[in-house]
Protein backbone atom coordinates (compact mmCIF):
# COMPACT_ATOMS: atom_id res chain seq x y z
CA UNK A 1 0.00 0.00 0.00
CA UNK A 2 1.61 3.42 -1.16
CA UNK A 3 2.24 5.99 1.92
CA UNK A 4 2.05 8.99 -1.08
CA UNK A 5 -0.55 10.89 -1.53
CA UNK A 6 -0.06 10.32 -5.49
CA UNK A 7 1.13 7.98 -7.86
CA UNK A 8 2.22 10.44 -10.30
CA UNK A 9 2.47 14.82 -9.81
CA UNK A 10 2.68 16.63 -13.32
CA UNK A 11 3.03 19.90 -12.19
CA UNK A 12 2.92 23.31 -13.42
CA UNK A 13 1.05 22.73 -16.86
CA UNK A 14 -1.13 24.53 -18.53
CA UNK A 15 -4.70 21.63 -18.09
CA UNK A 16 -6.98 21.61 -20.75
CA UNK A 17 -10.04 19.80 -19.47
CA UNK A 18 -11.29 18.52 -22.94
CA UNK A 19 -14.58 19.94 -22.46
CA UNK A 20 -13.20 23.23 -24.80
CA UNK A 21 -12.48 25.66 -21.47
CA UNK A 22 -9.23 27.74 -21.60
CA UNK A 23 -6.41 26.22 -20.06
CA UNK A 24 -5.16 27.12 -16.77
CA UNK A 25 -1.99 26.55 -15.07
CA UNK A 26 -1.96 24.12 -12.21
CA UNK A 27 -1.02 20.51 -10.95
CA UNK A 28 -2.47 16.90 -11.96
CA UNK A 29 -2.62 14.44 -9.15
CA UNK A 30 -2.93 10.27 -10.67
CA UNK A 31 -3.24 7.93 -8.35
CA UNK A 32 -4.49 3.89 -8.86
CA UNK A 33 -4.53 4.90 -12.50
CA UNK A 34 -7.03 7.50 -11.82
CA UNK A 35 -7.50 11.39 -11.79
CA UNK A 36 -7.80 12.43 -8.30
CA UNK A 37 -6.88 16.51 -8.07
CA UNK A 38 -7.26 18.86 -10.97
CA UNK A 39 -5.72 22.16 -10.68
CA UNK A 40 -4.07 21.43 -6.82
CA UNK A 41 -2.34 18.32 -6.01
CA UNK A 42 -1.14 19.04 -2.44
CA UNK A 43 0.39 16.52 -0.76
CA UNK A 44 3.34 13.48 -1.53
CA UNK A 45 3.93 12.08 -4.84
CA UNK A 46 5.95 8.88 -5.58
CA UNK A 47 6.67 10.79 -8.72
CA UNK A 48 6.59 14.65 -10.14
CA UNK A 49 6.58 15.46 -13.55
CA UNK A 50 7.70 19.42 -14.17
CA UNK A 51 5.22 19.84 -16.82
CA UNK A 52 6.03 23.90 -16.55
CA UNK A 53 5.78 25.29 -20.39
CA UNK A 54 3.48 22.21 -21.67
CA UNK A 55 0.29 21.59 -21.95
CA UNK A 56 -1.40 18.79 -19.96
CA UNK A 57 -4.32 17.22 -21.96
CA UNK A 58 -6.44 14.06 -21.39
CA UNK A 59 -5.20 10.94 -23.78
CA UNK A 60 -6.61 11.56 -27.23
CA UNK A 61 -8.97 9.26 -28.24
CA UNK A 62 -8.92 8.21 -32.23
CA UNK A 63 -12.43 7.04 -33.30
CA UNK A 64 -11.57 5.59 -36.85
CA UNK A 65 -8.94 3.03 -36.57
CA UNK A 66 -8.53 -0.84 -38.44
CA UNK A 67 -6.31 -2.42 -35.87
CA UNK A 68 -8.27 -5.32 -35.76
CA UNK A 69 -5.82 -7.60 -37.06
CA UNK A 70 -2.63 -5.43 -36.13
CA UNK A 71 -4.08 -5.44 -32.38
CA UNK A 72 -3.24 -9.74 -32.16
CA UNK A 73 0.39 -9.13 -32.95
CA UNK A 74 1.37 -5.47 -32.27
CA UNK A 75 0.17 -4.96 -28.63
CA UNK A 76 2.26 -1.61 -28.30
CA UNK A 77 -0.27 -0.25 -31.28
CA UNK A 78 1.78 1.51 -33.30
CA UNK A 79 2.30 3.99 -34.21
CA UNK A 80 -0.82 5.94 -32.60
CA UNK A 81 0.44 6.24 -28.44
CA UNK A 82 3.68 8.10 -30.56
CA UNK A 83 1.07 10.75 -31.32
CA UNK A 84 -0.42 11.10 -28.06
CA UNK A 85 -3.49 8.57 -28.91
CA UNK A 86 -4.72 6.60 -25.62
CA UNK A 87 -7.57 5.16 -26.87
CA UNK A 88 -8.50 4.17 -30.04
CA UNK A 89 -11.85 2.73 -32.13
CA UNK A 90 -11.72 -0.66 -34.25
CA UNK A 91 -13.98 -2.10 -36.64
CA UNK A 92 -14.92 0.88 -38.42
CA UNK A 93 -16.54 0.81 -41.78
CA UNK A 94 -17.84 -2.87 -41.18
CA UNK A 95 -15.30 -4.83 -41.00
CA UNK A 96 -12.96 -6.50 -38.52
CA UNK A 97 -11.73 -10.07 -38.00
CA UNK A 98 -14.58 -11.43 -35.65
CA UNK A 99 -17.10 -13.43 -35.64
CA UNK A 100 -14.93 -15.17 -38.30
CA UNK A 101 -15.28 -19.30 -38.67
CA UNK A 102 -12.27 -20.98 -39.41
CA UNK A 103 -13.35 -21.61 -42.73
CA UNK A 104 -13.54 -18.18 -43.73
CA UNK A 105 -10.49 -17.19 -42.38
CA UNK A 106 -8.01 -16.72 -45.41
CA UNK A 107 -11.39 -15.20 -47.19
CA UNK A 108 -11.70 -12.45 -44.57
CA UNK A 109 -7.64 -11.94 -44.97
CA UNK A 110 -7.62 -10.96 -48.38
CA UNK A 111 -11.02 -8.76 -48.25
CA UNK A 112 -9.13 -6.73 -45.61
CA UNK A 113 -6.08 -6.91 -48.20
CA UNK A 114 -7.97 -5.83 -50.81
CA UNK A 115 -10.61 -2.92 -49.48
CA UNK A 116 -8.17 -1.89 -46.46
CA UNK A 117 -4.52 -2.53 -48.21
CA UNK A 118 -3.56 -4.88 -45.34
CA UNK A 119 -0.53 -6.63 -46.00
CA UNK A 120 -1.58 -10.55 -47.11
CA UNK A 121 1.58 -12.09 -45.95
CA UNK A 122 1.86 -9.87 -42.96
CA UNK A 123 -2.04 -10.43 -42.09
CA UNK A 124 -1.39 -14.62 -42.18
CA UNK A 125 1.75 -14.47 -40.56
CA UNK A 126 0.76 -12.60 -37.59
CA UNK A 127 -2.51 -13.72 -37.23
CA UNK A 128 -1.05 -17.12 -37.74
CA UNK A 129 -3.49 -20.26 -38.57
CA UNK A 130 -4.82 -21.03 -35.06
CA UNK A 131 -7.02 -18.25 -34.40
CA UNK A 132 -7.20 -17.78 -30.79
CA UNK A 133 -11.28 -16.50 -31.17
CA UNK A 134 -14.10 -17.16 -33.65
CA UNK A 135 -16.76 -15.29 -31.74
CA UNK A 136 -16.51 -11.87 -31.18
CA UNK A 137 -16.71 -12.08 -27.02
CA UNK A 138 -14.19 -14.58 -27.58
CA UNK A 139 -12.24 -11.67 -30.01
CA UNK A 140 -12.51 -8.92 -26.93
CA UNK A 141 -11.78 -11.78 -24.59
CA UNK A 142 -8.41 -12.83 -26.65
CA UNK A 143 -7.40 -8.97 -26.84
CA UNK A 144 -7.55 -8.90 -23.09
CA UNK A 145 -5.59 -11.31 -22.07
CA UNK A 146 -3.03 -10.50 -24.55
CA UNK A 147 -3.12 -6.92 -23.25
CA UNK A 148 -2.36 -3.33 -25.22
CA UNK A 149 -0.70 -0.71 -24.92
CA UNK A 150 -3.52 1.67 -25.34
CA UNK A 151 -7.28 1.15 -24.55
CA UNK A 152 -9.31 -0.56 -27.43
CA UNK A 153 -12.99 -0.32 -27.87
CA UNK A 154 -14.63 -2.31 -30.34
CA UNK A 155 -17.74 -1.93 -33.00
CA UNK A 156 -19.29 -4.68 -34.33
CA UNK A 157 -18.88 -5.04 -38.27
CA UNK A 158 -21.56 -5.86 -40.88
CA UNK A 159 -19.58 -7.99 -42.89
CA UNK A 160 -17.58 -10.65 -40.22
CA UNK A 161 -21.52 -10.97 -39.43
CA UNK A 162 -22.75 -11.18 -42.52
CA UNK A 163 -20.06 -13.67 -43.68
CA UNK A 164 -20.05 -15.41 -40.61
CA UNK A 165 -24.25 -16.29 -41.15
CA UNK A 166 -24.08 -16.84 -44.78
CA UNK A 167 -21.18 -17.79 -45.68
CA UNK A 168 -19.55 -16.96 -49.55
CA UNK A 169 -23.42 -15.76 -50.56
CA UNK A 170 -22.24 -13.04 -48.16
CA UNK A 171 -21.12 -11.28 -51.35
CA UNK A 172 -23.92 -12.02 -53.70
CA UNK A 173 -27.41 -11.75 -52.15
CA UNK A 174 -29.65 -10.04 -50.00
CA UNK A 175 -30.72 -11.74 -46.62
CA UNK A 176 -33.46 -14.10 -45.46
CA UNK A 177 -35.82 -13.50 -43.11
CA UNK A 178 -34.07 -16.21 -40.55
CA UNK A 179 -30.49 -14.87 -41.89
CA UNK A 180 -31.56 -11.96 -40.68
CA UNK A 181 -32.51 -12.60 -36.97
CA UNK A 182 -29.24 -14.85 -36.88
CA UNK A 183 -27.10 -11.79 -37.61
CA UNK A 184 -29.74 -10.06 -35.31
CA UNK A 185 -28.46 -12.08 -32.56
CA UNK A 186 -24.37 -12.04 -33.08
CA UNK A 187 -25.35 -7.93 -32.51
CA UNK A 188 -27.12 -8.68 -29.69
CA UNK A 189 -24.24 -11.01 -28.43
CA UNK A 190 -21.27 -8.21 -29.26
CA UNK A 191 -23.19 -5.80 -27.65
CA UNK A 192 -23.57 -7.51 -24.19
CA UNK A 193 -20.03 -8.30 -24.74
CA UNK A 194 -18.89 -4.61 -24.58
CA UNK A 195 -19.14 -3.43 -28.74
CA UNK A 196 -19.42 0.63 -28.66
CA UNK A 197 -21.56 -0.21 -31.50
CA UNK A 198 -22.53 -1.82 -34.69
CA UNK A 199 -20.57 -0.53 -38.14
CA UNK A 200 -21.47 -0.98 -42.06
CA UNK A 201 -20.50 0.11 -45.28
CA UNK A 202 -22.24 1.14 -48.78
CA UNK A 203 -19.26 2.84 -50.34
CA UNK A 204 -18.87 1.76 -54.38
CA UNK A 205 -15.09 1.76 -53.48
CA UNK A 206 -15.37 -1.34 -50.85
CA UNK A 207 -14.86 -4.27 -53.07
CA UNK A 208 -14.01 -7.77 -51.99
CA UNK A 209 -11.03 -9.98 -53.31
CA UNK A 210 -12.46 -10.95 -56.67
CA UNK A 211 -13.59 -7.35 -57.53
CA UNK A 212 -16.53 -7.68 -56.34
CA UNK A 213 -19.10 -5.86 -53.59
CA UNK A 214 -17.96 -6.31 -49.58
CA UNK A 215 -20.62 -8.61 -47.76
CA UNK A 216 -22.19 -5.37 -46.67
CA UNK A 217 -23.07 -3.37 -49.89
CA UNK A 218 -25.30 -6.27 -50.65
CA UNK A 219 -27.48 -5.99 -48.05
CA UNK A 220 -30.49 -4.53 -48.13
CA UNK A 221 -31.60 -0.94 -46.15
CA UNK A 222 -34.13 -3.33 -44.08
CA UNK A 223 -31.43 -5.66 -43.15
CA UNK A 224 -29.57 -2.70 -41.96
CA UNK A 225 -32.46 -1.05 -40.10
CA UNK A 226 -32.88 -4.25 -38.43
CA UNK A 227 -28.66 -5.06 -37.29
CA UNK A 228 -29.01 -1.65 -36.01
CA UNK A 229 -32.07 -1.59 -34.30
CA UNK A 230 -30.39 -3.92 -32.20
CA UNK A 231 -28.85 -0.96 -30.65
CA UNK A 232 -31.93 0.74 -30.57
CA UNK A 233 -33.53 -1.73 -28.41
CA UNK A 234 -30.67 -1.71 -25.82
CA UNK A 235 -30.65 1.95 -26.23
CA UNK A 236 -26.90 2.19 -26.27
CA UNK A 237 -24.48 2.37 -28.84
CA UNK A 238 -23.50 4.52 -31.58
CA UNK A 239 -23.99 4.07 -35.79
CA UNK A 240 -20.77 4.14 -37.36
CA UNK A 241 -21.04 3.76 -41.46
CA UNK A 242 -19.08 4.43 -44.48
CA UNK A 243 -21.88 6.55 -46.77
CA UNK A 244 -22.15 5.05 -50.44
CA UNK A 245 -24.47 6.99 -53.45
CA UNK A 246 -27.20 4.65 -52.70
CA UNK A 247 -26.72 5.24 -48.48
CA UNK A 248 -26.39 8.69 -47.57
CA UNK A 249 -27.67 11.71 -45.41
CA UNK A 250 -31.65 10.76 -46.04
CA UNK A 251 -30.93 7.40 -45.04
CA UNK A 252 -29.11 8.40 -42.24
CA UNK A 253 -31.46 10.20 -40.86
CA UNK A 254 -34.45 7.33 -41.49
CA UNK A 255 -32.07 5.16 -39.51
CA UNK A 256 -31.56 7.64 -36.47
CA UNK A 257 -35.20 8.43 -36.51
CA UNK A 258 -36.00 4.44 -36.37
CA UNK A 259 -33.28 3.50 -33.50
CA UNK A 260 -33.10 6.81 -31.23
CA UNK A 261 -29.40 6.12 -31.68
CA UNK A 262 -26.65 8.58 -32.69
CA UNK A 263 -25.19 7.69 -36.25
CA UNK A 264 -21.59 9.05 -37.63
CA UNK A 265 -20.58 8.70 -41.18
CA UNK A 266 -17.30 8.67 -43.32
CA UNK A 267 -16.26 11.04 -44.55
CA UNK A 268 -16.77 14.78 -45.10
CA UNK A 269 -13.81 15.39 -47.38
CA UNK A 270 -13.18 18.52 -49.27
CA UNK A 271 -13.84 17.51 -53.15
CA UNK A 272 -15.35 14.06 -52.40
CA UNK A 273 -18.69 14.41 -53.91
CA UNK A 274 -21.30 11.84 -52.32
CA UNK A 275 -24.42 10.87 -54.23
CA UNK A 276 -23.34 13.65 -56.30
CA UNK A 277 -23.65 16.03 -53.93
CA UNK A 278 -21.03 18.71 -52.35
CA UNK A 279 -19.23 18.73 -49.43
CA UNK A 280 -20.41 21.74 -48.13
CA UNK A 281 -24.21 20.69 -49.08
CA UNK A 282 -23.67 17.35 -47.13
CA UNK A 283 -22.42 19.39 -43.97
CA UNK A 284 -25.80 21.87 -44.33
CA UNK A 285 -28.04 18.71 -44.26
CA UNK A 286 -26.41 17.44 -41.13
CA UNK A 287 -26.83 20.69 -39.36
CA UNK A 288 -29.87 20.73 -40.26
CA UNK A 289 -30.82 17.39 -39.20
CA UNK A 290 -29.07 18.33 -35.60
CA UNK A 291 -31.68 21.31 -35.00
CA UNK A 292 -34.33 18.64 -35.29
CA UNK A 293 -32.68 16.48 -32.89
CA UNK A 294 -31.75 13.44 -35.18
CA UNK A 295 -27.49 12.86 -34.59
CA UNK A 296 -25.84 12.70 -37.87
CA UNK A 297 -22.61 13.65 -37.41
CA UNK A 298 -19.86 13.71 -39.99
CA UNK A 299 -16.14 12.69 -39.48
CA UNK A 300 -13.64 14.79 -40.77
CA UNK A 301 -9.86 14.85 -40.75
CA UNK A 302 -7.28 17.68 -40.67
CA UNK A 303 -5.00 16.21 -43.02
CA UNK A 304 -4.94 15.71 -46.99
CA UNK A 305 -5.80 12.19 -47.95
CA UNK A 306 -2.38 11.52 -49.57
CA UNK A 307 -1.65 7.89 -50.93
CA UNK A 308 1.80 6.40 -51.95
CA UNK A 309 1.75 3.80 -54.32
CA UNK A 310 3.57 2.64 -57.14
CA UNK A 311 1.61 0.70 -60.00
CA UNK A 312 3.10 -3.07 -58.94
CA UNK A 313 1.45 -2.06 -55.40
CA UNK A 314 -1.18 0.02 -56.28
CA UNK A 315 -3.58 1.90 -54.14
CA UNK A 316 -7.15 1.35 -53.70
CA UNK A 317 -8.41 4.17 -55.89
CA UNK A 318 -6.21 3.53 -58.80
CA UNK A 319 -7.12 -0.62 -58.28
CA UNK A 320 -10.45 0.33 -58.64
CA UNK A 321 -10.27 2.49 -61.88
CA UNK A 322 -12.29 0.02 -64.67
CA UNK A 323 -9.67 0.55 -66.85
CA UNK A 324 -6.73 -0.25 -64.41
CA UNK A 325 -8.58 -3.67 -63.66
CA UNK A 326 -7.02 -5.50 -66.47
CA UNK A 327 -3.76 -4.72 -64.84
CA UNK A 328 -4.28 -6.67 -61.79
CA UNK A 329 -4.33 -9.97 -62.70
CA UNK A 330 -1.00 -10.04 -64.46
CA UNK A 331 2.20 -10.46 -63.79
CA UNK A 332 5.50 -7.88 -64.04
CA UNK A 333 6.53 -8.12 -66.57
CA UNK A 334 2.91 -8.63 -68.80
CA UNK A 335 1.99 -5.15 -66.45
CA UNK A 336 4.64 -3.76 -68.64
CA UNK A 337 3.14 -4.52 -71.79
CA UNK A 338 -0.07 -3.17 -71.19
CA UNK A 339 1.32 0.17 -70.38
CA UNK A 340 2.36 0.82 -73.16
CA UNK A 341 -0.34 0.10 -75.42
CA UNK A 342 -1.96 2.92 -76.48
CA UNK A 343 -5.19 1.54 -76.28
CA UNK A 344 -4.68 1.39 -72.32
CA UNK A 345 -2.94 4.26 -72.11
CA UNK A 346 -6.33 6.16 -73.46
CA UNK A 347 -8.92 4.59 -71.51
CA UNK A 348 -6.44 5.19 -68.05
CA UNK A 349 -5.96 8.73 -69.04
CA UNK A 350 -9.41 9.30 -69.23
CA UNK A 351 -10.37 7.21 -65.98
CA UNK A 352 -8.30 9.07 -64.37
CA UNK A 353 -9.70 12.67 -65.12
CA UNK A 354 -13.33 11.57 -65.29
CA UNK A 355 -15.46 13.93 -62.94
CA UNK A 356 -18.25 11.64 -62.07
CA UNK A 357 -16.19 9.44 -59.62
CA UNK A 358 -15.70 10.03 -56.12
CA UNK A 359 -11.99 10.17 -56.15
CA UNK A 360 -10.36 11.75 -59.26
CA UNK A 361 -6.87 10.78 -59.96
CA UNK A 362 -4.96 14.25 -60.13
CA UNK A 363 -1.79 12.78 -61.82
CA UNK A 364 -0.60 16.71 -62.22
CA UNK A 365 -0.23 17.36 -58.41
CA UNK A 366 1.62 13.65 -57.85
CA UNK A 367 5.29 13.67 -56.76
CA UNK A 368 7.90 10.85 -57.25
CA UNK A 369 8.48 9.63 -53.56
CA UNK A 370 11.00 7.21 -54.76
CA UNK A 371 13.14 6.59 -57.12
CA UNK A 372 16.26 4.19 -56.57
CA UNK A 373 16.79 4.41 -60.35
CA UNK A 374 16.70 7.79 -61.06
CA UNK A 375 16.68 9.40 -56.75
CA UNK A 376 17.05 13.13 -58.99
CA UNK A 377 13.67 12.75 -59.59
CA UNK A 378 12.29 12.37 -55.89
CA UNK A 379 10.22 14.94 -54.66
CA UNK A 380 9.56 16.16 -58.17
CA UNK A 381 6.02 17.02 -58.99
CA UNK A 382 5.17 14.72 -62.34
CA UNK A 383 3.77 18.01 -64.35
CA UNK A 384 6.99 19.91 -64.11
CA UNK A 385 8.55 16.12 -65.55
CA UNK A 386 6.13 16.35 -67.80
CA UNK A 387 6.53 19.33 -70.07
CA UNK A 388 10.17 19.04 -69.47
CA UNK A 389 9.15 15.65 -71.68
CA UNK A 390 6.45 17.23 -73.74
CA UNK A 391 4.12 14.40 -72.48
CA UNK A 392 1.45 14.61 -69.94
CA UNK A 393 1.25 13.78 -66.07
CA UNK A 394 -0.75 10.65 -67.10
CA UNK A 395 1.50 9.20 -69.88
CA UNK A 396 4.70 10.13 -68.34
CA UNK A 397 3.48 7.86 -65.01
CA UNK A 398 3.48 4.64 -67.20
CA UNK A 399 6.32 6.00 -68.64
CA UNK A 400 8.24 6.52 -65.12
CA UNK A 401 6.45 3.17 -63.93
CA UNK A 402 7.90 0.77 -66.88
CA UNK A 403 11.21 2.68 -66.68
CA UNK A 404 11.97 1.67 -63.28
CA UNK A 405 10.65 -2.20 -63.56
CA UNK A 406 7.29 -0.92 -61.73
CA UNK A 407 9.32 -0.23 -58.66
CA UNK A 408 9.40 3.95 -58.61
CA UNK A 409 6.69 4.92 -55.58
CA UNK A 410 4.06 8.14 -55.85
CA UNK A 411 2.47 10.33 -53.97
CA UNK A 412 -0.69 11.93 -54.41
CA UNK A 413 -3.04 13.85 -52.69
CA UNK A 414 -6.31 12.20 -53.71
CA UNK A 415 -8.75 14.86 -51.45
CA UNK A 416 -9.23 17.12 -48.55
CA UNK A 417 -6.05 19.45 -49.64
CA UNK A 418 -8.40 22.84 -49.95
CA UNK A 419 -7.10 23.76 -46.61
CA UNK A 420 -10.02 26.92 -46.88
CA UNK A 421 -12.69 23.94 -47.19
CA UNK A 422 -10.94 21.70 -44.54
CA UNK A 423 -11.28 24.81 -41.74
CA UNK A 424 -15.00 25.68 -42.31
CA UNK A 425 -15.38 21.53 -41.92
CA UNK A 426 -13.21 21.41 -38.65
CA UNK A 427 -14.83 24.22 -36.66
CA UNK A 428 -18.76 23.02 -37.63
CA UNK A 429 -20.23 22.20 -34.24
CA UNK A 430 -21.97 18.72 -35.28
CA UNK A 431 -18.39 16.79 -36.96
CA UNK A 432 -16.34 14.54 -34.94
CA UNK A 433 -12.19 13.87 -35.73
CA UNK A 434 -12.00 10.89 -37.51
CA UNK A 435 -10.53 8.64 -40.39
CA UNK A 436 -7.14 8.28 -39.18
CA UNK A 437 -7.49 4.83 -41.00
CA UNK A 438 -4.28 3.67 -38.25
CA UNK A 439 -3.37 0.10 -39.23
CA UNK A 440 -5.00 0.06 -43.06
CA UNK A 441 -3.58 0.93 -46.00
CA UNK A 442 -0.13 1.23 -44.02
CA UNK A 443 1.95 0.76 -47.37
CA UNK A 444 0.65 3.44 -49.46
CA UNK A 445 -0.39 6.27 -46.07
CA UNK A 446 0.07 6.59 -42.74
CA UNK A 447 -2.64 9.25 -41.32
CA UNK A 448 -2.46 7.80 -37.76
CA UNK A 449 -0.26 11.16 -37.08
CA UNK A 450 -3.97 12.95 -37.28
CA UNK A 451 -3.42 14.36 -33.68
CA UNK A 452 -0.10 15.98 -34.02
CA UNK A 453 -0.53 17.13 -37.15
CA UNK A 454 -3.74 19.05 -35.86
CA UNK A 455 -2.10 20.73 -32.78
CA UNK A 456 1.02 21.74 -35.35
CA UNK A 457 -0.74 22.78 -38.25
CA UNK A 458 -3.65 23.87 -37.69
CA UNK A 459 -3.39 25.27 -34.24
CA UNK A 460 0.16 26.70 -33.87
CA UNK A 461 1.25 27.18 -38.11
CA UNK A 462 -2.38 28.67 -38.88
CA UNK A 463 -3.45 29.70 -35.66
CA UNK A 464 -6.84 28.63 -37.12
CA UNK A 465 -8.05 26.46 -34.03
CA UNK A 466 -7.69 27.99 -30.40
CA UNK A 467 -5.95 25.25 -28.74
CA UNK A 468 -8.97 24.31 -26.05
CA UNK A 469 -11.08 23.73 -29.06
CA UNK A 470 -8.38 21.32 -31.49
CA UNK A 471 -7.80 19.19 -27.63
CA UNK A 472 -11.74 18.97 -26.79
CA UNK A 473 -12.02 17.64 -30.76
CA UNK A 474 -9.10 15.15 -29.66
CA UNK A 475 -10.81 13.94 -26.96
CA UNK A 476 -14.01 14.82 -25.22
CA UNK A 477 -15.93 15.11 -28.20
CA UNK A 478 -14.91 11.96 -29.95
CA UNK A 479 -15.30 9.85 -26.14
CA UNK A 480 -18.98 11.89 -26.41
CA UNK A 481 -19.68 10.53 -30.04
CA UNK A 482 -18.72 7.01 -29.49
CA UNK A 483 -20.16 6.47 -25.91
CA UNK A 484 -16.90 6.51 -23.76
CA UNK A 485 -17.54 7.33 -20.52
CA UNK A 486 -14.71 7.25 -18.28
CA UNK A 487 -12.39 9.33 -20.50
CA UNK A 488 -11.59 12.09 -23.11
CA UNK A 489 -11.69 14.76 -19.41
CA UNK A 490 -9.36 16.07 -17.16
CA UNK A 491 -12.09 15.46 -14.42
CA UNK A 492 -11.58 13.47 -11.01
CA UNK A 493 -12.24 9.96 -11.06
CA UNK A 494 -11.45 9.61 -14.70
CA UNK A 495 -9.16 7.37 -16.07
CA UNK A 496 -5.63 8.71 -15.68
CA UNK A 497 -4.95 9.36 -19.70
CA UNK A 498 -3.08 11.68 -20.04
CA UNK A 499 -0.68 13.44 -22.84
CA UNK A 500 2.12 16.30 -21.71
CA UNK A 501 3.63 17.85 -25.10
CA UNK A 502 5.00 21.51 -26.15
CA UNK A 503 2.76 23.08 -27.93
CA UNK A 504 5.86 25.56 -29.82
CA UNK A 505 7.32 21.82 -31.31
CA UNK A 506 4.45 19.31 -31.05
CA UNK A 507 4.01 18.34 -34.69
CA UNK A 508 4.26 15.21 -37.14
CA UNK A 509 7.38 14.41 -39.05
CA UNK A 510 7.08 13.32 -42.89
CA UNK A 511 6.59 9.01 -43.85
CA UNK A 512 9.26 7.12 -43.93
CA UNK A 513 9.36 3.49 -44.71
CA UNK A 514 9.94 0.79 -42.28
CA UNK A 515 9.79 -3.00 -42.79
CA UNK A 516 8.99 -4.51 -38.81
CA UNK A 517 5.64 -6.22 -39.62
CA UNK A 518 4.93 -9.47 -40.00
CA UNK A 519 6.94 -11.87 -42.43
CA UNK A 520 9.00 -8.67 -43.37
CA UNK A 521 6.66 -6.42 -44.40
CA UNK A 522 7.39 -2.95 -45.21
CA UNK A 523 4.73 0.01 -44.18
CA UNK A 524 5.02 3.91 -43.61
CA UNK A 525 5.17 5.23 -40.14
CA UNK A 526 5.38 8.97 -38.99
CA UNK A 527 7.44 10.20 -36.03
CA UNK A 528 6.11 12.78 -33.55
CA UNK A 529 7.72 15.95 -31.99
CA UNK A 530 7.05 17.81 -28.95
CA UNK A 531 5.14 14.91 -27.05
CA UNK A 532 7.13 14.76 -23.81
CA UNK A 533 4.91 12.29 -22.04
CA UNK A 534 2.37 9.35 -22.36
CA UNK A 535 0.09 7.88 -19.87
CA UNK A 536 -2.20 5.09 -20.02
CA UNK A 537 -4.64 4.47 -17.29
CA UNK A 538 -2.21 6.26 -14.58
CA UNK A 539 1.58 4.21 -15.79
CA UNK A 540 3.44 6.17 -18.05
CA UNK A 541 3.82 4.55 -21.67
CA UNK A 542 5.72 7.00 -23.29
CA UNK A 543 8.37 9.92 -22.68
CA UNK A 544 10.20 11.78 -25.38
CA UNK A 545 9.44 9.27 -28.41
CA UNK A 546 10.46 6.24 -26.53
CA UNK A 547 8.67 3.42 -25.32
CA UNK A 548 9.13 3.41 -21.31
CA UNK A 549 7.89 -0.26 -21.18
CA UNK A 550 8.75 -3.51 -22.68
CA UNK A 551 6.24 -4.82 -25.13
CA UNK A 552 6.36 -8.35 -24.24
CA UNK A 553 5.80 -7.50 -20.55
CA UNK A 554 3.06 -5.72 -18.28
CA UNK A 555 1.21 -3.02 -20.62
CA UNK A 556 -1.44 -0.64 -18.84
CA UNK A 557 -4.19 -0.23 -21.65
CA UNK A 558 -7.66 -1.76 -21.10
CA UNK A 559 -10.66 -3.09 -23.35
CA UNK A 560 -13.35 -0.52 -23.01
CA UNK A 561 -16.50 -2.70 -23.12
CA UNK A 562 -19.85 -0.67 -23.09
CA UNK A 563 -17.69 2.31 -23.30
CA UNK A 564 -15.74 1.97 -19.64
CA UNK A 565 -12.97 -0.22 -18.62
CA UNK A 566 -14.02 -2.59 -15.89
CA UNK A 567 -13.13 -1.48 -12.35
CA UNK A 568 -9.66 -3.71 -11.21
Amino acid sequence: MSTYDYDIRIAGGTLHDGLGNPGRIGDLGLRNGRIVAVGEAKGSAARTIDARGMVVAPGFVDTHTHYDAQVMWDRMMTISPWHGVTTAVLGNCGFGVAPTRAAHRDLIMRTLQTVEGMSLDALRAGLGTHWPFETFPQYLDAIEQRGTAINIGMLIGHTPVRLYTMGEAASERAASADEVASMRAIVREAMQAGALGFATSKFENHVGPDGGPVPSRMAELEEIHALAGVLGDMQRGVIQVTAGSRFFVEEFAELVRRTGRKLTWTSLLAKLRIAGVEPASALAACAALAKEGLEVIPQVTPRPFMVEFSFLAPSLALSSLEAFKPALGLDREARKQLFADTGFRERFRAACRATDRAITLRWDLAVVSRSDRQPALEERRLSDIATERGTNAEDLALDLAIESDLEMSFRMPLLNDIEDQVEVFLKAPNTVLGLSDAGAHANVLCDACQATYLLGRWVREKGAIPMEQAIRMLTGRPAEVFGITDRGRLQTGHAADVVVFDPQTVGAGKPRRVRDFPAGQERLVVDASGIHMVIVNGVPLRSDNRDLLAADGPLPGRVLRGGAAAPV
